[in-house]
């Protein structure tokens, strides 16, 4: 095999994958998910672990079709996510955590940056594909904003990772009536919720 062709090597990482996972009881787009995940990762236990609401991939898909920005909690999980589809789609990819009024409000009101970027991304015309993967504390406070009646997103993806917060961050997203997508768990990060909105993105090549 020659490993200085990417596309070979991406095809024979999918072999392995499609070898290791067998037969997947999920829908043929959830599937693809799912393998995208496990290609990220390395790690096939997602592919128990990762829960997609009925609706999710297909009102994920309408939105970005249709324009819709997507905002993430940290640049890092930003610059993971294909924008070059993204903005042949008519979407931009937004992320607030570094901008200087958001740490000005979030030193003023003594809570974390993060809840900060998400209260200022809902107000802004066009944010309603939010991913987060690293923090806990955004999921949070987009659940928060979803149940004050603030926002109805057109997907979250939720997936943060830790051992404090995370996995109960996952479990209140799970319960809440918007499509969602998310981990089970302590594991997740910003590279699974990437591949995640990336997923859906390769949907549309």
């Amino acid at each position: 095999m020659n490993l200085n062709n990417p596309e070979a090597i991406e095809a024979k990482s999918f072999e392995i994958i499609e070898e290791e996972l067998g037969s997947l009881d999920r829908k043929p787009e959830e599937a693809r998910v799912i393998k995208r995940v496990v290609h990220a990762t390395a790690d096939s236990e997602f592919a128990d672990l990762i829960e997609i609401s009925p609706e999710a991939i297909a009102s994920g898909k309408q939105g970005l079709e249709a324009g819709s920005n997507v905002v993430t909690d940290v640049n890092m999980l930003k610059s993971g996510i294909n924008e070059r589809i993204l903005a042949e789609l008519g979407g931009v990819l937004n992320c607030y955590i570094s901008d200087k009024e958001v740490a000005a409000r979030a030193e003023k009101l003594g809570i974390t940056r993060s809840r900060v970027a998400m209260r200022i991304a809902v107000g802004l015309e066009n944010n309603r594909v939010f991913a987060i993967g690293n923090a806990p504390t955004a999921l949070n406070e987009l659940i928060d904003l979803v149940e004050k009646g603030e926002m109805d997103p057109d997907l979250v993806v939720g997936t943060p990772v830790g051992f404090v917060g995370a996995s109960e961050a996952k479990e209140s997203l799970s319960a809440l009536d918007v499509p969602y997508i998310t981990v089970h768990g302590r594991k997740g990060g910003s590279a699974v919720a990437a591949s995640i909105v990336n997923s859906i993105l390769y949907m549309f090549k």
